[in-house]
C-alpha cells in the first residue's frame, strides 16, 4: 500500500508504527448543520478506515469535536443560549447525519471541553521547555524556537510573514506566534490555570486529544486541505516540541475541497448545501458515488447534474443485486475484479478506479445472468467490495424500513398535538421529518408518509 504524504509531497509505502493503526481525523465545530463538504471529508476517511480493516489492519480511529472556539461562542451569543446547549444540539445532529450516510462511528469522539486538563498540561510543558510564553493571561507558541516550522505547508517563516497581521491587542514576540491559551473574556466559558482563567486555542485542542487517545506518535492524520496551514502546521509544532521532537504523524492525508461554483463550500461563507438537504433528494449511496468517483486529493464541484448521474449509477448497482440469478453450473468469475479493486485502493486509495471496477463487475454479472451463469459468488463480491466503500446498495425505500415504526409514532403524536391545538409543536415534528427526508401528506383518510426524492 502507498499513501500520498503531504509532509514529503510524495507517495510512501504504508508502514504502521505498531500493530494497531492509529488514525486521527479533525472533526466538526458544532454550531450549525454539517454540509456536504463535511460529508466529502468524512466519507473519504471512513473509506480509508474501512479499507485498512479490509486489508487486515486493526484501526483505532479518533475524531474530535471542537466544542469551544470563537465561532461557537459568537453563534451562542447571537442566539442568547449557553455554548453547551448549542454544541450539544449540533453534535447530536452531526452524528445523525453520519449515521444516515452509513459512516462508521469513530472509536473515540472526544470533546475539547472534556480534555481541558490535558490541554493545560501540554501548554504548561511548552512554557517550561521555552517553546511558549504567557503574557496578559494569553499563552503563545514561539515559532522561532522550532527551526523547521512550516515543513508541512512547505513554507518558510519569512514567506509566512508577508501576509501576517498582528492585532493591536496582542502582545506577541513574533507576528507568527500562535495562541495556545486565551485569557478569559466576560461571559465566555473559562477554566482556571496557573496563568489565569481562560480557554484553549483551536490548535492545542487536537494535539491534546490525539496524545490522550492515541499516544505521542500516530500513523495517519486526516483533514481537508484548508487545514494544512495554520492548523496542522501548528499541531506539528506544539506536539513535537512537547514530546521532544518525536515525529508526530507518519502519514499526513488531506482531501480536496468541495466547491459550489468557484468557491469552497463553507459555513462561514454561507454557500452550502447541508447533508440533510442533500439526503432529501439523493441516497447515501448516490452521495458516496459522487464523492468517490474522483481522486480524493482533487477539488470537486457540486452540481445537480453530477449528483443525478451518481444516483443513477447507484440505482444500476442496486438493480444488479436485486435481479434474480441462477445458482449452479458455470460461475461468473469475480476474482479479476477483486484484484483490480485492491490494486486501485492500494495506490493511495484510488476510489475512482475502485468505483469503475464495481460497475464493470455489475456488467459482468448482468451478462452472466443473461447467459444463464451462476452469478451468486460474483454478487456476493459486488456487495462486499461496495461495503468497503461504504455503499449499502439498498433501495432508498428500504433505508427507511427500520425507521417505519418510529415515523408512525411521530405521525400519531403530531395528530394528537393538532387535536389539542398545539400547532407549533405539531409543525416542529413535521419539519423534523422533512429534514429526515420524509414527506407527509394529510388526506381525508389520515396522514400518509413517503420518502422525499
Amino acid at each position: 500500500m502507498k499513501i500520498y504524504n503531504t509532509l514529503s509531497a510524495q507517495k510512501e509505502e504504508f508502514k504502521p508504527i505498531g500493530s494497531e493503526v492509529k488514525m486521527y481525523v479533525c472533526g466538526i465545530n458544532p454550531y450549525a448543520d454539517s454540509h456536504i463538504g463535511h460529508a466529502m471529508s468524512y466519507i473519504i476517511f471512513d473509506v480509508v478506515r474501512r479499507y485498512l480493516e479490509y486489508r487486515g489492519y486493526k484501526v483505532r480511529h479518533v475524531e474530535n469535536v471542537t466544542d469551544i472556539e470563537d465561532n461557537i461562542i459568537a453563534h451562542a451569543n447571537r442566539l442568547g443560549i449557553p455554548v453547551r446547549e448549542l454544541t450539544d444540539k449540533y453534535t447530536i445532529r452531526y452524528f445523525e447525519d453520519m449515521a444516515a450516510l452509513n459512516i462508521l462511528k469513530p472509536h473515540f469522539t472526544p470533546r475539547a471541553t472534556e480534555t481541558i486538563p490535558e490541554i493545560i498540561g501540554i501548554t504548561h510543558g511548552l512554557i517550561a521547555k521555552g517553546f511558549a510564553y504567557a503574557v496578559g493571561g494569553d499563552v503563545y507558541f514561539r515559532v522561532r524556537n522550532m527551526p523547521d516550522y512550516g515543513k508541512l505547508s512547505h513554507r518558510t517563516l519569512d514567506s509566512m510573514m508577508a501576509g501576517a497581521r498582528i492585532e493591536p491587542s496582542e502582545a506577541k514576540e513574533h507576528p507568527m506566534d500562535f495562541v495556545l491559551w486565551k485569557a478569559a473574556k466576560p461571559g465566555e466559558p473559562s477554566w482556571d490555570t496557573p496563568w489565569g482563567k481562560g480557554r484553549p486555542g483551536w490548535h492545542i485542542e487536537c494535539s491534546a486529544m490525539s496524545v490522550k487517545f492515541l499516544g505521542e506518535q500516530i500513523d495517519i492524520h486526516g483533514g481537508g486541505q484548508d487545514l494544512i496551514f495554520p492548523h496542522h502546521e501548528n499541531e506539528i509544532a506544539q506536539s513535537e516540541c512537547f514530546t521532544g521532537k518525536k515525529p508526530f504523524v507518519r502519514h499526513w492525508m488531506h482531501n480536496g475541497l468541495l466547491q459550489l461554483g468557484a468557491e469552497k463550500m463553507s459555513k462561514s461563507l454561507g454557500n452550502l448545501i447541508t447533508i440533510r438537504e442533500a439526503l432529501q433528494k439523493y441516497s447515501s449511496d448516490g452521495i458516496h458515488i459522487f464523492i468517490l468517483s474522483s481522486y480524493y486529493r482533487s477539488p470537486l464541484t457540486y452540481s445537480e447534474d453530477a449528483m443525478e448521474a451518481a444516483e443513477r449509477g447507484a440505482e444500476r448497482l442496486r438493480q444488479t443485486l436485486a435481479s434474480p440469478g441462477k445458482t449452479g453450473g458455470e460461475k461468473t468469475n469475480a476474482t479479476p475484479f477483486r484484484q483490480r479493486f485492491v490494486e486501485a485502493m492500494d495506490d493511495d486509495f484510488g476510489t475512482s478506479q475502485a468505483i469503475a471496477t464495481l460497475f464493470d463487475l455489475a456488467r459482468e454479472i448482468n451478462r452472466g445472468t443473461e447467459t444463464g451463469k451462476d452469478t451468486s459468488e460474483a454478487r456476493a463480491t459486488l456487495q462486499e467490495l461496495a461495503g468497503v466503500l461504504g455503499l449499502t446498495l439498498k433501495a432508498p425505500e428500504q433505508e427507511f424500513s427500520d425507521a417505519g415504526p418510529f415515523i408512525e409514532l411521530l405521525i400519531a403524536t403530531r395528530k394528537r398535538l393538532r387535536e389539542a391545538k398545539q400547532f407549533q409543536l405539531a409543525d416542529e415534528i413535521r419539519n423534523r421529518l422533512t429534514e429526515m427526508g420524509v414527506a407527509l401528506e394529510d388526506t381525508p383518510q389520515g396522514t400518509v408518509w413517503k420518502r422525499k426524492r
